[in-house]
């Protein structure tokens, strides 16, 4: 069984409070779903195409553990507190085996 990883850019931040208020929420609810923060931050080299922009990547034991937190309510929570807060991308991907 591969793991899961959630890999998330963000592209524009609006509200950097509501941003906060999520990050609050979602930290818990990460964790309670077996997720562990790999990669929290932004950019310190980029190339080729790359953009110097927020990353987040975190683990997850499989990768239905990491399709399932991402329905979780406590997660679906912390999504209520960021609203409208951000422009990101988040990516659920399978590991290489």
């Amino acid at each position: 069984m591969s793991k899961g990883y959630w890999v998330t850019t963000y592209r524009k931040i609006n509200d950097p409070s509501k941003l906060a208020a999520y990050g609050q929420l979602a930290g818990p609810a990460v964790a309670a779903a077996g997720g562990k923060f790999l990669v929290r931050g932004v950019a310190d080299e980029v190339h080729e195409q790359g953009l110097k922009e927020r990353t987040v990547v975190i683990e997850f034991p499989s990768y239905e553990d990491a399709v399932a937190a991402y329905s979780r309510d406590d997660y679906k929570k912390a999504l209520d507190a960021l609203g409208d807060a951000v422009e990101r991308d988040l990516r659920i991907v399978r590991g290489a085996e």
